[in-house]
């Protein structure tokens, strides 16, 4: 029995490969040979999480052909990359990938630290501010008085509680986009949000247009869907989204969905304008694209006279064409799993058909949490202190990187909780791992990409302040030194292999 559970083809892998961005060598740098560079390049992408752990090799002299090297050239990599645990081989089932015991996968970087490393480790991994007190204290008490007459009913409630379903209606509406509450489904976070939408409009191998670079769980949580990923490029900078090429990709790919995240875009901190939304609007309507927009860092401006665009469903008053998902996760705090969908009645009908064969419903107590802080102003007195507080830690980290590695190049956005960097020529995947080593986990641009984009960038989030700011610059700094000298690795020195 085959102890691998996927295949990469000879020219996936090649294409992997060569998307790795090649450093030029330093002076008396020496390049290592052709097969350890080629080990190298298979190593971390396992470790970057692009191929699978007991995903199947191609055969060596299929990737040889690919690659335009010699056959023995793939063997010696192999052989090398089963000496060190990362391929495991047995006659008559091919080679497979693995990692070491005991090895962790760094880059892979977005999952939640383990607690037991908060002591050690400089989490960058996650974009996500502790909770603000003493609101969340309050809310879950005024959700405790609030919760006994829901206790004698069975708990489970599809669509949201009714009461949650119809503030969130109204907060629409105070913001100019009329919203009956049947429009709205309460879900457990975005994620959950997405992930129903997904099931309902894209089955396997329909095409899903994304931004590139995009939220790297979201891209996870597609792919694993079975979605065929479109990447359409962002502007670069802050400039955003360009209008000519989602025409060219809505018009020639005719995806069944795209996603967008047009409120401080994760992870460059963009802001979409109002013309830029409504031709996006119109763009997807004429591909007949449903146009899913992400908007749960929409209140997370953090500078003094940014005017908010209009969301982007006010540019489709017949509610035939977005879909948009909202959240408490990142304005308020990620361990409140509460989100919501806005969408035309029949659509919210069709999710909550559907929820009876996935998760039922979301929390009640959580919903009841959400739904204090809406109705007492709660809200909006702890958004603004996480305002202040990711302002404060932006200016910091901004700061310290600019002072530490004056050679990474990134713009300041106005709002959102991420910083999009680019690490003056060196590999990302290293830096993650590196980092690792000395410290500070961060996740690297290919995670953020579509077949391993963004190799030369690392996201950033305002996660820290203060020393800790200083502290991770100053690790990132010397991982980057360790990158730069050729000690991110074992044996000689590491570096992509491009054919």
């Amino acid at each position: 029995m085959a102890s691998w559970t996927s295949a990469m083809g000879a020219a996936q892998l090649a294409r992997l490969l060569n998307s790795q961005q090649d450093r030029p060598a330093g002076p008396g740098t020496r390049r290592p040979p052709a097969y350890r560079a080629l080990a190298d390049g298979i190593r971390l992408l396992v470790l970057e999480g692009r191929v699978p752990v007991a995903a199947r090799l191609p055969a060596e002299r299929e990737l040889a052909l690919a690659l335009s090297v010699s056959r023995t050239t793939v063997a010696a990599a192999y052989e090398a990359l089963r000496t060190e645990g990362f391929l495991e081989s047995r006659r008559g089932a091919g080679s497979w990938t693995a990692v070491p015991a005991g090895n962790p996968l760094p880059a892979r970087g977005l999952e939640p630290l383990p607690p037991e490393a908060l002591g050690s480790m400089i989490d960058l991994g996650t974009a996500a501010l502790p909770a603000p007190e003493p609101w969340l204290t309050r809310a879950v008490q005024g959700a405790l008085e609030e919760l006994p007459p829901y206790a004698h009913t069975h708990g489970d409630y599809p669509a949201g509680l009714p009461a949650l379903r119809s503030m969130i209606a109204d907060r629409y509406t105070a913001r100019g986009i009329p919203t009956m509450p049947e429009q709205i489904m309460v879900t457990t976070g975005a994620m959950g949000a997405i992930d129903a939408i997904c099931h309902l409009f894209a089955g396997r191998g329909e095409r899903v247009a994304v931004e590139s670079p995009s939220y790297a769980n979201i891209l996870q949580l597609m792919r694993e869907a079975g979605a065929r990923l479109v990447p359409v490029a962002m502007a670069e900078g802050l400039a955003g989204w360009d209008l000519d090429r989602w025409r060219q990709v809505l018009r020639d790919a005719a995806p069944r969905i795209a996603y967008i995240v047009a409120d401080f875009h994760n992870p460059t901190g963009a802001l979409a304008g109002d013309g830029q939304r409504r031709q996006l609007v119109e763009a997807a309507r004429s591909a007949g694209t449903v146009l899913i927009a992400d908007e749960t860092m929409s209140e997370l401006w953090l500078d003094e006279g940014v005017e908010m665009p209009r969301p982007v469903c006010a540019f489709d008053p017949a509610g035939s064409t977005v879909i948009t998902v909202g959240s408490a996760s990142k304005a308020f705090w990620a361990g409140m799993r509460i989100g919501w969908v806005r969408a035309a009645p029949d659509v919210i009908r069709s999710l909550v058909a559907a929820r009876a064969y996935a998760d039922l419903g979301t929390p009640v107590l959580e919903q009841l949490a959400v739904n204090w802080l809406f109705s007492t102003g709660g809200w909006e007195q702890a958004v603004e202190v996480r305002r202040g507080q990711a302002r404060e830690n932006r200016d910091a980290l901004v700061a310290a990187v600019r002072r530490e590695l004056p050679d990474w190049e990134f713009e300041v956005p106005k709002g959102g909780l991420t910083l999009w960097v680019r690490t003056g020529g060196l590999s990302g995947s290293r830096l993650a791992e590196v980092g690792e080593r000395v410290g500070v986990r961060v996740p690297s641009g290919p995670r953020f990409g579509v077949d391993g984009a963004f190799e030369g960038y690392v996201r950033l989030p305002f996660t820290v302040g203060g020393a800790v700011a200083v502290e991770a610059a100053a690790r990132l700094a010397a991982a980057a030194r360790l990158v730069e000298s050729g000690a991110s690795g074992g044996g000689e020195t590491p570096r992509t292999f491009v054919a």
